[in-house]
């Protein structure tokens, strides 16, 4: 369901306002997906496409005040409703495209990414430029706080073969961008797939 970047943009700017409200159940599923990263103390960690900025909290949390922090998204509705929700005090918010981010090659550990893929208008580009700003070894987490059949079930529609986030399509779309799919879970209360840098 990729759409252009100028869709994207529309999407989330109309439904920003009341996106906190619409998922207010969330907040423990982000925090189990960021455990389950095991994440280190002082590691640089980037939540691409952060949008209302529910993972910034325990992502901070988890590398402590001497890791970084970064929260990056397309959307100027949806990070001011991360500055609103006072989320802004566990990371650097930027208004920053994931097809061209203003960081150095191998400057994050980990790249964690709610709800991202599916709206990425060139995947395989994107998740290769993801790839350039992460470490050699450091890791991609691909989330959604419910699985692809709750998903599809939410929205009215049916789950096909041809998504994106299905093992089968994943996998070899992530090694072509320059990751390795080491963990995959698409359960009715969660989806997460966490990929390593290669090289």
């Amino acid at each position: 369901m990729a759409e252009d970047h100028t869709h994207v943009q529309e999407f989330f700017a109309a439904r920003a306002a009341d996106w906190d409200r619409k998922f207010p159940d969330d907040g423990p599923a982000y925090a189990a997906a960021v455990t389950e990263l095991g994440l280190a103390k002082g590691d640089a960690v980037l939540d691409a496409g952060c949008g209302t900025g529910r993972a910034l909290m325990p992502l901070r949390a988890a590398v402590g005040p001497e890791g970084s922090v970064l929260g990056a998204d397309l959307t100027p509705e949806m990070l001011a409703e991360a500055v609103r929700a006072g989320r802004d005090q566990y990371a650097v918010l930027l208004r920053a495209d994931v097809a061209r981010m203003p960081l150095r090659t191998a400057s994050v550990d980990v790249v964690f990414g709610a709800g991202l893929i599916s709206h990425l208008p060139e995947p395989a580009l994107n998740l290769r430029e993801l790839a350039r700003i992460t470490r050699p070894g450091g890791r991609l987490a691909l989330f959604h706080p419910i699985g692809r059949a709750a998903l599809a079930a939410r929205q009215g529609r049916r789950i096909t073969d041809d998504d994106l986030r299905a093992e089968p399509r994943l996998r070899p779309l992530l090694a072509s961008a320059g990751w390795r799919l080491t963990s995959y879970a698409d359960e009715d209360e969660r989806y997460l797939a966490v990929a390593v840098r290669e090289g």
